[in-house]
């Protein structure tokens, strides 16, 4: 079963650019380490030996899950909705929560999620009651037993 790993530009490129890492400057330093490592000897007790296999499977694990991920990626170019006062993949939102607090989210792919920076998943349950909506809409979310009211006061598709 094959599925879109939606994403932005900038998403798509940081995860390239982590591949690239791994596979040009981590392996291959990591496989020096090693056959340095086993030329020492007895490699049941070589501490070097031990971690560097760990820290090369690790790699390994890590260079496959984004060569899979980056197979399946989808780059979303928002700019067609430059201007616009809908809310899409790619936008920054800001919304009013219970007519107190205003907070601004990242609306991105599942891989560019960082809660410090306010970026959430297209997935997640607040981005998709926003998707589709426009400035000035308001709706309720509602996350368990509790009920927010939500309102959205601008968008932004600035890179």
């Amino acid at each position: 079963m094959q599925y879109k790993n939606y994403i932005t530009r900038n998403g798509y490129e940081a995860l390239k650019d982590e591949l690239h890492h791994l596979v040009t400057k981590e392996r291959p330093s990591i496989t020096a380490t090693i056959t340095w490592a086993a030329g020492n000897g007895d490699r049941s007790e070589n501490g070097d030996y031990i971690y560097g296999k760990r820290r090369l499977r690790e790699i390994d694990k890590r260079i496959y899950i984004l060569t899979k991920k980056l197979e399946h990626a989808e780059i979303v170019d928002y700019s067609k909705h430059i201007g616009s006062d809908k809310v899409y993949f790619g936008v920054t939102v800001t919304i009013l929560r219970n007519n107190i607090t205003e907070q601004t989210v990242k609306i991105v792919g599942q891989d560019e999620i960082n809660p410090v920076a306010n970026y959430i998943s297209w997935t997640a349950p607040l981005a998709k009651l926003l998707l589709g909506k426009a400035i000035g809409d308001v709706f309720k979310l509602r996350i368990h037993d509790n009920n927010e009211e939500i309102e959205i006061l601008d968008v932004d598709y600035s890179i």
